[in-house]
């Protein structure tokens, strides 16, 4: 598989102060630092490390890194060039919400209704960072008859350790762009425990940008911990994750991998 984006196309743009002014003129006051070699945004303590997609550094430099910053009691989030480049609206939207700028909702507030996979599709494509992927079910929430946030779910699979036991997986969870729903996810999880009776649901957090403290306060714990993922990106800057690693080339990207949650029930 060949990366077919050669490193000069990357280096045409000066993303980094595209960034910083992206923020700055949605009212959120912070500072470039460059230290260490790392090119930060600092947003009142929310660490933005900017990594451009010619960078040297490897997945455990940037692992150490944001562990680095968290025994600093810092959140040190990872944002990529082809990230930013093609998810500019939902990267602001996930910055928003982590530094609490959004418009809160009260979860009781709003009413569950199952959904047609192209208003699924077409609402976290629009909400939600890494776009819509297969699922079988597909619950939203309401207010006022306008689509709030969606979760998206696997189809039940029966575990060999116990017997009649199944387990399904929580694989996206998007919230309108500008609103945060307090309880929402708590809601859509148990609606979805009414109706199919699962024993446990199983999810992924990304490690570029959480530690997972949202499933952890909904009482997941934490199971396992998955290595980074090498990709390579076609003239969209769509990723394609790269399936053998001797594929891996130095205009790959990664990510620093993923933590596993489970919630029982």
């Amino acid at each position: 598989m060949k990366n077919s984006i050669s490193k000069k196309t990357y280096q045409l743009k000066n993303w980094h102060n595209e960034v910083l002014l992206a923020i700055n003129e949605n009212g959120i006051h912070s500072v470039y630092e460059e230290k260490d070699g790392f090119q930060f945004i600092n947003i009142n303590g929310l660490i933005i490390n900017l990594i451009n997609l010619n960078t040297p550094s490897s997945p455990e430099t940037l692992i150490n890194l944001q562990q680095n910053y968290s025994l600093k009691n810092l959140k040190l989030i990872h944002l990529w060039e082809d990230v930013w480049l093609t998810k500019k609206i939902q990267v602001l939207a996930r910055l928003k919400s982590i530094i609490g700028l959004n418009t809160k909702i009260h979860g009781r507030k709003t009413k569950i209704e199952k959904l047609t996979k192209p208003v699924a599709e077409c609402f976290i494509n629009t909400n939600h960072l890494q776009g819509y992927v297969s699922s079988r079910y597909k619950l939203g929430l309401f207010l006022n008859d306008e689509l709030v946030a969606v979760a998206t779910f696997s189809a039940l699979r029966r575990m060999n350790h116990t017997e009649n036991y199944k387990s399904a997986e929580l694989i996206r969870f998007a919230v309108r762009a500008g609103f945060s729903v307090t309880g929402g996810l708590s809601k859509l999880i148990s609606a979805f425990y009414d109706l199919y009776k699962p024993n446990d649901i199983m999810t992924y957090a990304d490690k570029d940008w959480s530690a997972g403290e949202a499933y952890i306060k909904l009482g997941f714990k934490q199971t396992d911990s998955l290595a980074p993922q090498f990709f390579t990106l076609n003239e969209s800057l769509d990723r394609e994750l790269i399936k053998n690693l001797q594929q891996e080339n130095d205009t790959s990207v990664f990510n620093t991998g993923s933590l596993k949650y489970l919630l029982k029930f």
